[in-house]
C-alpha cells in the first residue's frame, strides 16, 4: 500500500508502533472525539489488540483477510496528577477532539475526556496537548467515524464562517501548535490532540544534575548527559528533559536550549545554549562540519580500524536500515574506527544497576571498546552500522536482535552481502518488512555508547570537552545519583 500523505494524523501512527492500544472513548456531548488508533487495518498492520466498537466493526467488515482478536478492554488508570513520575509508562492513549463551541482548552479537555482539571493542567505544562484551527486530513486507512467527523468540521460552508482562518490556506490552518495555558480560548471547530499518557523519563529524578555539568561559559553549558534521558524532551513531554533539569540545577535566568541531539539510550557530551545567538552559531558550525565528535562504543565483536561506509534508508522511523551498496536517495553514512581494544564484558553488578539488556547474545566473555570519529551524523547511525557488520553495541535491544537473526540466517537481511534475489518489488518489500520485524524495541535504559569528546573552533578559539568514565568502565555504581 502506498505511503499515506504526511499529515499530522498519519505521522502520529508510526510513533505508536509495537505498543498496545486502549479502546477509544465514546463520543461525548458538545465534542467530537476520535482516536488515531481506531482503525482495525492500522491495528492489524501493527499486530495490536483492541476492543471493538460499533464503528470499528463496520470498518472491519470492509477489510478482508484481516484477523482481529478482541480481548477484554484495557482499563485506564485512576487519574490524579502527573507527578510523581511512574517507573513504567502507561499504555499509550492519544485522543483527538474537535470543539463544538467556544470554550477554554482546559475545561473542554477535562469535560470531554473525563480527566481531573489538575491532570489536564499538568498535561499542558508537559507540552502534551496540541491544537490546530482545522483538523488534519485522516490517513487512507482511518475508520469511517474518523472520516465522517473530518468531513463534517471541514465543510467549505463551515470553514467560511470561521473568522480565525480567513486569509489562510487549509494547510496553514492545519498547522499544529502546543496549547500553553489551560485557559487558552478555543474557537468552535478547533482541533485538539491530547497525549493523555505522555512518555516519561523517571531517571531525570535520580540524577545529581550539577555533577553532570562539564563546563559553564557565557554562551553555553556542556553536559555529560546521562543515559535514559532526553536532551530536549519528547513530542509529548518537554518537561522531563536534560535542558529543563540542567537549567534548574544551575539556576539560569532563561531556560537552556538544545543545539544537537544524541539518542536517549546513550550518554556523553551535549552542548546546551544559553542564547538564541549562540544556538544559531553552533547550528552553522554543525552544517559546515566544523564540530568534531568522537564516540566510544562497546561492541560484541572486534572492529577493524578504518572508514566504514553505508547508505541509510530515508525513512524517519526505527529501525534505521542500511546497505553497503549505494541506493538512489539513501543517505550516506560514514564513520572512522580509530581504535578497537579488547576489554572485559561489563560486570554483572554494573549491568544490573544500569538495567542493561544483553538480548541473549551468545558470547559474553569479552567486549570491544571502539573509538569512533563520526563523519556524518545520521540518527542511529553508529548503532545501525555496527550491527550491520555483525558487531552490535552491548545493550542495544533494537539492533542487536537483528544482528543475532542475521547470524543465524545471513540471507534474511535484504540489504546484506548474502541477500537473496527477488522476483518482484512486492517480494522485496515483504522481505524488508520481515527484516524490520527481526529488530527489537528501542532501549529504555543504557547501551554501550558514549559521546566521549566534542570540539570546535570559533572566532580564533578552540573549544574541547570530554565526558567522564563510561558506565561500563566503572568499578562501582554511579556517584551522580541523588
Amino acid at each position: 500500500m502506498p505511503k499515506p500523505a504526511a499529515t499530522l494524523a498519519s505521522l502520529l501512527l508510526p510513533q505508536l508502533r509495537h505498543r498496545p492500544f486502549p479502546p477509544p472513548p465514546p463520543l461525548l456531548p458538545r465534542a467530537l472525539s476520535f482516536s488515531s488508533t481506531s482503525s482495525p487495518l492500522v491495528a492489524a498492520r501493527r499486530r495490536f489488540r483492541f476492543s471493538p466498537t460499533t464503528h470499528l466493526a463496520v470498518t472491519a467488515a470492509a477489510v478482508s483477510n484481516v484477523a482481529v482478536e478482541a480481548p477484554a478492554p484495557t482499563a485506564y488508570p485512576a487519574y490524579d496528577r502527573i507527578l510523581p513520575c511512574p517507573a513504567q509508562d502507561d499504555p499509550p492513549r492519544i485522543e483527538h477532539l474537535v470543539a463544538r463551541e467556544d470554550e477554554a482548552a482546559g475545561d473542554f479537555i477535562s469535560r470531554s475526556l473525563g480527566l481531573p482539571p489538575l491532570y489536564v493542567a499538568d498535561l499542558i505544562k508537559f507540552g502534551a496537548v496540541y491544537y490546530a484551527l482545522v483538523a488534519p486530513q485522516p490517513p487512507p486507512y482511518a475508520a469511517p467515524e474518523h472520516v465522517r467527523i473530518f468531513r463534517e468540521v471541514t465543510e467549505p460552508s463551515v470553514l467560511r464562517r470561521r473568522a480565525s482562518i480567513k486569509g489562510k490556506t487549509v494547510r496553514e490552518a492545519q498547522k499544529t501548535f502546543r496549547v500553553t495555558d489551560p485557559g487558552q480560548h478555543l474557537e468552535a471547530g478547533t482541533y485538539l490532540r491530547v497525549h493523555v499518557h505522555p512518555k516519561r523519563f523517571p531517571r531525570c529524578y535520580q540524577i545529581d544534575w550539577k555533577s553532570r555539568v562539564i563546563a559553564v561559559t557565557d554562551n553555553y553549558v556542556v553536559l555529560n548527559k546521562p543515559a535514559a534521558t532526553s536532551v530536549g524532551g519528547a513530542t509529548d513531554n518537554i518537561e522531563e528533559s536534560c535542558v529543563v533539569f540542567t537549567s534548574r540545577a544551575l539556576g539560569v535566568d532563561s531556560p537552556l536550549m538544545t543545539t544537537h541531539q544524541i539518542d536517549n539510550c546513550s550518554e556523553g557530551c551535549v552542548v546546551l545554549s544559553k542564547t538564541k545567538e549562540f544556538c544559531s552559531v553552533f547550528h552553522g558550525l554543525i552544517r559546515e562540519k566544523q564540530v568534531k565528535k568522537l564516540y566510544l562504543a562497546l561492541t560484541t565483536k572486534p572492529v577493524s580500524p578504518g572508514i566504514i561506509t553505508h547508505y541509510m534508508r530515508p525513512l524517519n522511523r526505527a529501525p534505521r536500515l542500511v546497505s553497503e551498496d549505494h541506493i538512489g536517495g539513501w543517505h550516506l553514512c560514514q564513520m572512522e574506527i580509530l581504535d578497537c581494544t579488547k576489554v572485559p564484558w561489563p560486570k554483572p553488578l554494573i549491568t544490573k544497576v544500569h538495567n542493561v539488556d544483553n538480548c541473549g547474545w551468545p558470547r559474553q566473555e569479552a567486549a570491544y571498546e571502539c573509538k569512533i570519529n563520526l563523519m556524518t551524523g545520521k540518527t542511529h547511525q553508529i548503532r545501525a552500522q555496527l550491527a550491520a557488520i555483525g558487531a552490535p553495541i552491548i545493550g542495544d535491544s533494537a539492533y542487536m536482535t537483528g544482528a543475532i537473526a542475521a547470524m543465524a540466517n545471513p540471507s534474511i537481511n535484504p540489504y546484506g552481502r548474502e541477500s537473496l534475489n527477488y522476483n518482484s518489488e512486492e517480494e522485496k518489500a515483504a522481505a524488508v518488512e520481515a527484516w524490520v520485524a527481526c529488530h527489537g524495541k528501542e532501549p529504555k535504559s543504557v547501551i554501550g555508547l558514549q559521546a566521549s569528546e566534542i570540539s570546535w573552533d570559533h572566532e580564533g578559539e578552540h573549544h574541547y570537552y570530554k565526558a567522564g568514565v563510561p558506565w561500563w568502565r566503572q568499578d562501582s555504581v554511579e556517584s551522580d545519583l541523588v
